[in-house]
């Protein structure tokens, strides 16, 4: 496999808070780690561009989106999957990232989605399940061709088929990125075949079958690809779940799953009934995505990282800057789920499509 070390610069910050056994100590180190961070990021230059490409909306059970926490007799949300178009700036030469460039298609196969297919209706599943246009064609609205993709990652390996994205060298899967390589968190790579039990149905066994290795750039700590954005380690969710931060126009965003919505990270602020209760009864910050809840308490110090990492919405400060990856959306099978705020795209900059030499940085 390549180094991950030619294409990306390891960070250290969050390595003695992440080692910090006590869990309250835990938390407070995790805290003051990325309150460290931000400072140096959020004063340091901008990505290039950023755009959204909206790939897919799914149903996901109400009481997994906001731990069990929202008032409502709808048993599921509809949440908005997208992937980000990330472009930037490294050792001055310009580079352009995918992350979560699901393959929707492949996607089906994932053992929850396709046991719930057997038992949801036929119709319901058509008034819910919605695929938008194609990726590339999405990438040529933006003058960009899938050869232009330097990058791909994800925020984690839930409900993901790399065979279609990467190729195989098998020759069964012709990959629809053919020049990317893949971040990928070792952790989570390793244990991909045999997860947790509470995990298996939320992994396509054979996704990363085949897959080449020279496409692939596993790491083991937080890694800072180039100017304004920054892959750091969220364990949670998943053994090797990881968030992207970008600096961007409108300030630093993160985007993960390990909260569906800005109401996971400010439920006091929520107008979401029941979660505002939760919060001040149980006397937590965040509530988590909790489909996976073995690392509850990881998750729980994830998101506090994020929330601490990004700005503020500044028309609405009481949440923040953080984009799930997979969106809780208003729709009409979830009465009284609607979010209180719904980011729905991330814009910055413009994309660039001629290949040339960066000649500046874009600096705040």
């Amino acid at each position: 496999m390549p180094n991950v070390h030619d294409h990306a610069t390891t960070l250290h910050d969050f390595d003695e808070a992440w080692a910090e056994p006590r869990p309250g100590h835990h938390v407070r180190a995790i805290r003051r780690a990325a309150e460290r961070l931000r400072e140096r990021f959020a004063a340091g230059p901008r990505t290039v561009s950023v755009r959204t490409l909206e790939l897919a909306t799914l149903p996901y059970p109400s009481r997994f989106a906001f731990q069990g926490a929202a008032l409502s007799p709808a048993p599921f949300v509809v949440m908005t999957h997208r992937a980000l178009l990330v472009q930037f700036l490294r050792n001055g030469e310009l580079k352009t990232l995918l992350f979560n460039p699901t393959d929707v298609v492949a996607a089906r196969e994932t053992p929850y989605f396709a046991r719930l297919r057997s038992v949801m209706p036929e119709l319901a599943e058509r008034l819910v399940a919605r695929v938008f246009e194609p990726i590339e064609r999405q990438l040529a609205q933006h003058g960009l061709r899938p050869e232009d993709i330097d990058y791909v990652a994800y925020d984690h390996f839930h409900t993901q088929d790399l065979r279609p994205v990467l190729g195989t060298s098998d020759g069964r899967f012709r990959a629809r990125f053919p020049n990317a390589k893949l971040f990928a968190p070792a952790t989570e790579w390793e244990t991909w075949e045999d997860p947790h039990p509470m995990q298996r149905a939320w992994f396509i066994r054979e996704g990363r079958s085949h897959v080449p290795a020279d496409r692939v750039l596993l790491s083991r700590t937080d890694l800072q690809l180039g100017e304004g954005v920054l892959l750091l380690r969220t364990p949670g969710h998943s053994l090797g779940n990881q968030t992207l931060f970008v600096a961007t126009e409108s300030g630093v965003w993160g985007s993960s799953e390990n909260g569906t919505c800005v109401d996971n990270y400010s439920p006091h602020e929520s107008a979401l009934p029941g979660l505002s209760l939760a919060a001040r009864t149980l006397d937590v910050d965040v509530l988590l995505n909790s489909n996976t809840p073995e690392l509850a308490g990881k998750q729980y110090a994830s998101m506090l990282l994020e929330k601490t990492l990004v700005d503020r919405v500044k028309h609405a400060p009481g949440f923040v800057q953080m984009f799930a990856s997979s969106e809780v959306t208003p729709h009409a099978i979830a009465p009284g789920l609607k979010p209180t705020l719904v980011h729905g795209a991330l814009t910055s900059g413009r994309v660039v499509t001629a290949r040339r030499p960066a000649v500046a940085s874009l600096s705040v």
